[in-house]
């Protein structure tokens, strides 16, 4: 009976040793994979799947199926969003670092070569004439706070991730971009406000005239020695005023185009306005970089104008002496009067 037993037994573990391979073939069959990452046929089965440069081949763009109204939500991805993207992570930061940077180390070679402009003294010097009034310097401060603002903000957007993420960490990077994005959109309307203060106010002094090219040509007192004559502003201060009026508009335009989205435009118009608004904004800053420069360390009395108002009476008719004569002319007064009384120019 043992020897019975025993016998059947072996018998039973025979018969599931033989069945073994025929059981797990459907198996084997459907995941023929081999160690190499083939399979028997000789197929990658992650290689050869659907991929994405495989569906652009088949068709313009990536579209899906929704149930809401927006059919814009169908569209998952397309070729116009990813040349935005490339010039958006590629070609956008080396633009802002080259132009940015390239402004600033021209500024600084300049400084180093011709140095601080100083003001000639004369027997004029000590009295005081009013250069812009209070008004004027509201509007030109508060175009110029928001401005300062609006393009800390934007390059945060430009160069935030790679340069302030590293260092602050990712949580507080992402509360100062939240508050980035409150300050660009807010004090663009004070920005733009400015914009039209001032063109109202100053675009009847900045119409372009013979002299301006005499000014030019000759290096407008930057580039040798001497003053070229002037009126209330020289060709230089206009080409501030035209790239602030023209700038200005050409940001408001497109800055209005991204707060209100979709309004006149798809969502390739939306990607043409962040690219021209980026590049106008770069070149924005570097243009204004400058204007900064002069008005401060490039030339000594300059600041007073925008500071206090009024400007040392030497120092204009130096830099602006047709203007000087225009003032005294129109109040028939002669010079200003004695330092610090009020100046009867304006």
């Amino acid at each position: 009976m043992r020897r019975a037993t025993t016998l059947f037994s072996t018998l039973v573990v025979a018969g599931l040793l033989a069945a073994a391979p025929g059981a797990f073939a459907p198996a084997v069959a459907q995941n023929p994979i081999q160690a190499d990452g083939q399979n028997p046929m000789g197929a990658k089965p992650t290689a050869d799947s659907v991929n994405e440069e495989f569906l652009f081949k088949q068709a313009p763009k990536i579209s899906g199926r929704i149930s809401i109204p927006d059919s814009k939500a169908a569209n998952l991805i397309q070729p116009q969003g990813r040349e935005y993207q490339n010039f958006r992570e590629g070609w956008l930061p080396w633009i802002g670092a080259l132009v940015i940077l390239g402004m600033l180390a021209a500024l600084c070679a300049f400084f180093l070569f011709r140095g601080r402009i100083m003001m000639a003294h004369s027997q004029e010097s000590g009295r005081k004439i009013l250069r812009f009034n209070a008004f004027e310097r509201f509007a030109h401060w508060m175009t110029a706070v928001c401005f300062i603002i609006l393009s800390l903000s934007g390059l945060n957007y430009i160069f935030g991730k790679r340069l302030l993420m590293p260092l602050i960490g990712p949580e507080a990077f992402g509360a100062l971009a939240q508050w980035a994005k409150y300050s660009h959109v807010y004090l663009a309307w004070p920005f733009m406000l400015g914009v039209v203060f001032m063109f109202v106010v100053w675009v009847r002094d900045n119409i372009p005239s013979k002299i301006d090219w005499a000014w030019i040509k000759a290096g407008g007192g930057l580039i040798g020695q001497g003053h070229p004559h002037a009126g209330r502003f020289n060709a230089g201060q206009k080409g501030v005023f035209w790239m602030v009026a023209g700038f200005g508009a050409a940001m408001s335009i497109t800055g209005l185009m991204m707060l209100f989205p979709f309004t006149l435009t798809d969502i390739n118009g939306m990607q043409v306005m962040q690219v021209v608004h980026s590049v106008i904004g770069i070149v924005f800053i570097a243009g204004i970089l400058a204007h900064i420069y002069i008005g401060t360390l490039g030339m000594e009395g300059a600041y007073d104008a925008m500071g206090s108002g009024k400007v040392d009476l030497a120092w204009a008719r130096a830099h602006h002496d047709l203007w000087v004569e225009q003032e005294q002319a129109r109040t028939g007064s002669g010079p200003q009067l004695k330092k610090g009384h009020p100046a009867p120019a304006e």
